[in-house]
């Protein structure tokens, strides 16, 4: 194996656990976000940030050269996942007997 070769995939492998711990830290901060909805009342999805939030990573996407379109696949993949929390930490909230679901605390 060409020592490039070996020499990037370190850095990859170092991308990839950086990605995964910023994602632990994000869902830490949306799961708040959920409990902070929930006792206020507020929907689990909110349209309009999501859109001001496309606008927002599509722009840094093409700015990255990074395709914007796979920019905002992985969001909503990221989203739809924060979402499916929301719902659940809200139906807690109002006193729905759910089992316990991992809401990455």
């Amino acid at each position: 194996m060409p020592s490039e070769i070996i020499r990037l995939r370190g850095s990859i492998d170092n991308i990839d656990a950086a990605l995964v711990h910023l994602l632990a830290e994000r869902f830490k901060m949306t799961r708040r976000v959920g409990e902070l909805k929930a006792v206020g009342g507020l929907p689990p999805a909110d349209p309009s940030r999501d859109q001001q939030q496309i606008a927002r990573l599509t722009a840094i996407a093409e700015e990255s050269g990074l395709d914007p379109e796979f920019a905002v696949q992985f969001r909503q993949f990221i989203v739809s996942e924060v979402i499916r929390h929301h719902e659940v930490i809200a139906a807690r909230h109002k006193g729905d007997n759910l089992p316990e679901v991992d809401t990455y605390a």
